[in-house]
């Protein structure tokens, strides 16, 4: 079995690192001391270094996503800092209120490790991505950006997904189109509130 499926989290891990985002979340709001563990810790999988990913939606709009792509942290540690950071640190949003807690839903991601992507030109590149399924990275010098696999559900035009991704890394909408972008891709496995 290869590593990306023998770490597969189950319904209930998922379920598991989806409560514990939120109880961070709600005891950092109320000013609560937490370890932010809840009882009981149901798999030694969370004492891997993962990538993850949380993100907050509110009537289905980006209220925050915050994550790390290469593993720096234990799994259950990464969903705590990337919870708190998606809700309070966040600089495209305010910090989260009170008053939107009640509003939020909560999806957590866990990443597999990024590899290069090798391609000839552009149209090798469009080619090569998979829609739904990859995340993507690019790299040019000092500018990088990513977005997670589920970013295909509002871009699903490869193009359009490309050209969003390198104005997101600070970058001119039709660099990816010369061919000579560092690009990366990753999948990740989601678990959200319902």
């Amino acid at each position: 079995m290869n590593r990306e499926q023998n770490d597969r989290l189950t319904d209930q891990e998922g379920e598991y690192l989806i409560s514990l985002a939120r109880k961070t979340i709600e005891d950092r709001l109320l000013g609560k001391e937490t370890s932010g563990v809840l009882d009981p810790v149901p798999s030694d999988k969370f004492k891997e270094k993962r990538g993850t990913f949380v993100t907050l939606t509110i009537d289905g709009q980006l209220r925050g996503c915050i994550g790390h792509i290469v593993p720096q942290e234990p799994l259950l540690e990464g969903v705590r800092v990337n919870a708190v950071n998606a809700a309070f640190q966040d600089p495209r949003f305010p910090p989260l209120s009170k008053e939107e807690l009640g509003k939020i839903k909560v999806e957590v991601s866990i990443l597999t490790d990024p590899r290069p992507l090798e391609y000839r030109d552009a149209l090798d590149l469009l080619d090569k991505l998979r829609p739904g399924v990859d995340g993507v990275i690019i790299k040019r010098g000092y500018n990088q950006a990513t977005f997670l696999p589920q970013v295909w559900e509002q871009l699903p035009d490869k193009k359009e997904f490309l050209t969003h991704l390198c104005l997101k890394a600070g970058l001119n909408g039709d660099e990816w189109e010369k061919g000579d972008l560092e690009v990366l891709t990753y999948q990740a496995q989601a678990f959200e509130e319902e």
